[in-house]
């Protein structure tokens, strides 16, 4: 018997579960996240779990959609460092464009005390994706000197793509949702790894950390991990060490190896393709910088 489609799975499950329209979804931007990544098999658990406890996010006919996020980063991967040496203050910056909900926005997640994790956010559906404008750059600049006491890095530019589909439960109290995405693909302009398909990334985000489908999956025996879409994505396409991302990097992706040219084009590249750095407001292309840094082998291969 072959493995459970994640996707079709999700898809099912948010058939069957009462909606809640966007207008009546809190923001939740100041919470805490716990993640977790578990087969089909275990979702559809899950989800008999809860009954009726959950709705699901509801966007005209849509409870299913797709989302595209950009990743800034420096040109000697700055926040992904910061996040691998598991830094108390640090943050990590990105575009997310909704593809079927509609509006793109400019992102920045702040990890600071306690844990926590705090998401300012401004509109941006006027500018590209991949291009931090002045007043995008001021806007990160301000947020990260205001609410971390930190200098923001001079240069700035693209670094990766993160596409996914995504399935959003609702506590009804407000207190807390649940994200469930699969089809992850990350991808760099030279190479890229996909998510098995049999898998599903949840975070759990609640006010004080202590949601209902916390305490569901303990009972499941399902343990939280540490793991980041961008981090993950850094290391299977950078060919970087991993730490303790490198079981769920090992178990997560499969990665599809650069060929002999690709590889020759992006040694020589600065290591953000398609970049624009932002130096202060004034737009530079970094020469002779390579983001990827050391260039230490995961031996990653391809799961089944």
């Amino acid at each position: 018997m072959g493995e459970l489609d994640a996707d079709v799975l999700l898809a099912g499950v948010a058939a069957g579960v009462a909606p809640i329209g966007l207008e009546d979804v809190p923001e939740l931007m100041s919470r805490v996240d716990r993640k977790y990544i578990v087969t089909a098999a275990t979702m559809a658990a899950l989800a008999a779990e809860l009954g009726d406890r959950l709705a699901v996010l509801r966007i005209g006919a849509r409870r299913q959609f797709r989302y595209t996020s950009t990743y800034f980063d420096t040109p000697d991967l700055l926040t992904f460092h910061q996040h691998r040496q598991d830094r108390r203050r640090r943050f990590k910056l990105r575009t997310r464009t909704y593809l079927d909900g509609g509006g793109r926005w400019l992102e920045l997640k702040l990890n600071g005390a306690r844990g926590s994790t705090d998401k300012h956010r401004i509109p941006y559906d006027d500018a590209p994706s991949r291009t931090l404008t002045r007043e995008a750059f001021d806007f990160v600049r301000d947020t990260l000197l205001t609410e971390l006491h930190l200098v923001a890095p001079e240069t700035l530019g693209p670094v990766l793509s993160t596409d996914y589909r995504r399935v959003t439960f609702i506590d009804p109290s407000g207190a807390a949702r649940l994200t469930c995405d699969t089809g992850l693909l990350c991808h760099d302009g030279r190479s890229s790894a996909s998510a098995r398909r049999d898998l599903v990334l949840l975070e759990s985000k609640s006010d004080g950390g202590k949601a209902l489908v916390d305490k569901v999956l303990r009972g499941l025996g399902v343990r939280p991990v540490t793991v980041s879409k961008y981090c993950l994505a850094v290391a299977a396409l950078r060919h970087l060490p991993a730490n303790r991302w490198h079981p769920v990097l090992r178990r997560y992706l499969l990665h599809r190896p650069e060929s002999g040219a690709q590889r020759l084009v992006s040694r020589g590249s600065a290591g953000c393709w398609g970049q624009a750095g932002a130096r202060g407001g004034r737009w530079t292309t970094p020469r002779g910088a390579h983001a990827g840094g050391r260039n230490g082998g995961l031996g990653i291969g391809i799961l089944g």
